[in-house]
């Protein structure tokens, strides 16, 4: 029998095809019983993927067996775990440059994210010194980020009030979006916008291929602690009890917060009917009815949820836990449940870490010494890494299937940022991103199982379902959980290329 790159190959599906390497190249061969394809389809498949360009050359829908390939092929056989994109996350906090580095940088925050089979992610504007909204201060990201990335990285802009023209010019330069907050962010250097300031976002934006990012919270025009300064961001309302406890905080900032800002973003959304609209780290269920309004009115509104959302509930969070401390907070079970039947019903339509770490003494844990003040504690949750896990250890439950998954978290995740053609789905002339994972493996988290650089999550010591087995970045493996990472260091690329349009 002829080897089987020597016969007529024909395509599986109608997707263009990128131009692949010489037929005298050596491919490498995945295969599985469980492979998950777009269309949230799990199919017996084979994946030959060019060494050289790192593109999948082929998918097969069978598993076709190492004798029909040249001798000397690298082959896998993975059956019956399964064979997945690459994770996109489109939410990560990297932190650098600056001194902020020391809570996360690109090597370990990327070496983390290849820990968890992500292959791309999208670092977040603020939090790095300086924060990305200026050309220059661009420069100064990518300069930071070039040969430490474990994964490919793209870039978010943000929209602070008086940088409506540099906004056109970093779409330029590559920026696949730009995050702005509706609220204080709790960083200086990266100021809340009023509505006018994000009426002259729109209006900058009105014509790029690009999309504009809410932390939508915002405080309503009436409350117990807020006058007029709502148009000026402004400050969560007054605790009201035990600053250690997770109860008052989470009162602090109520559902009408998230609600409230999304209305103002709806009133405005008019500004620029083509620009797509984001509502990042969508927490509140009685947000979805607005989301769902707006997007059969036409508006061009997307939303994503976090791991942490919908694994995690209020009642379940001890006083003085700090490492829940998020905002907008993690809020009661029924609240979770909600999230996931939107999810379901594609109303939210991408799951993303939000990974925002901190020092471990930032988080004013008892157990550290501090008090366990979650008001003086910095807000956000370190998951990157363990989301897949997270993810299915909850989704399983409620019968959700890892392809339903991998389209939350994969292909959805890359339209969302423009990547959608190169990233985000097993696809012939696709760059061969993969997360091979056995969904019937279970480990208890310890910090060997938390490669970002401070050891603080929630989800120390809770045990989880399902394990990625092995990442491989654009058709070469880079991290594996018998032989760890990849000799050769850092392998990821820095994503660029200004969109065209928005898939």
């Amino acid at each position: 029998m002829a080897p089987l790159l020597d016969t007529p190959i024909v395509p599986l599906n109608s997707l263009p095809v990128q131009p692949i390497t010489p037929p005298d190249e050596l491919p490498v061969v995945l295969a599985s019983i469980n492979t998950i394809l777009p269309g949230r389809r799990c199919v017996p498949a084979t994946v030959v993927i060019s060494p050289t360009t790192g593109k999948i050359i082929q998918v097969f829908e069978e598993v076709i067996p190492a004798f029909r390939f040249p001798p000397g092929t690298e082959y896998h056989d993975y059956s019956p775990k399964y064979l997945m994109p690459g994770l996109v996350d489109a939410h990560v906090h990297l932190n650098e440059p600056g001194w902020r580095t020391e809570w996360e940088g690109f090597e370990t925050g990327t070496r983390a994210a290849a820990f968890g089979g992500v292959t791309t992610l999208i670092d977040m504007p603020l939090n790095a010194i300086p924060p990305t909204t200026t050309i220059e201060n661009f420069a100064k990201k990518v300069n930071a980020a070039r040969g430490q990335c474990w994964v490919d990285v793209g870039f978010y802009g943000g929209v602070i009030p008086g940088n409506e023209d540099q906004l056109v010019p970093l779409v330029q330069a590559g920026v696949r979006g730009f995050k702005c907050f509706l609220i204080e962010s709790g960083v200086e250097e990266f100021p809340a916008v009023t509505p006018a300031d994000v009426a002259k976002a729109m209006e900058a934006l009105k014509d790029s291929p690009t999309l504009l990012m809410f932390h939508a919270e915002m405080l309503p025009p009436i409350t117990d602690s807020v006058g007029d300064s709502v148009l000026h961001g402004g400050e969560p309302a007054a605790p009201s009890g035990p600053l250690n406890a997770y109860k008052t905080f989470l009162e602090s900032r109520p559902v009408a917060f998230e609600t409230y800002a999304i209305e103002s973003i709806l009133a405005q959304a008019h500004i620029a009917p083509e620009l797509r609209l984001h509502i990042v780290h969508l927490s509140a269920a009685e947000g979805i009815p607005l989301v769902k309004k707006a997007q059969e009115s036409g508006v061009k509104l997307t939303a994503e949820t976090c791991f942490h959302y919908l694994t995690l509930a209020a009642e379940d969070i001890a006083d003085g836990d700090t490492r829940h401390k998020c905002c907008p907070p993690i809020r009661e079970g029924a609240n979770r449940e909600y999230l996931w039947d939107a999810l379901k019903d594609g109303l939210i339509e991408t799951v993303v870490s939000d990974h925002s770490p901190c020092t471990p003494d930032l988080k004013m844990l008892e157990c550290d010494g501090g008090d366990g003040d979650f008001f003086e504690a910095w807000g956000g949750v370190s998951t990157v890494g363990l989301g897949l896990s997270v993810l299915w250890t909850e989704g399983q439950k409620r019968g959700i299937d890892l392809a339903t998954m991998a389209e939350w978290t994969s292909w959805k995740t890359a339209k969302q940022v423009g990547l959608l053609g190169t990233k985000g789905g097993l696809v012939q002339g696709w760059d061969a991103d993969v997360c091979v994972f056995d969904p019937e493996a279970s480990f208890t988290v310890t910090t060997q199982d938390m490669h970002f650089k401070n050891k603080v999550t929630p989800y120390e010591g809770k045990t989880l379902r399902g394990r990625v087995c092995e990442t491989w970045l654009r058709g070469h493996k880079i991290y594996s959980n018998e032989a760890g990472f990849e000799k050769g260091g850092p392998q990821g690329e820095l994503l660029l290329g200004q969109q065209e349009h928005l898939n």
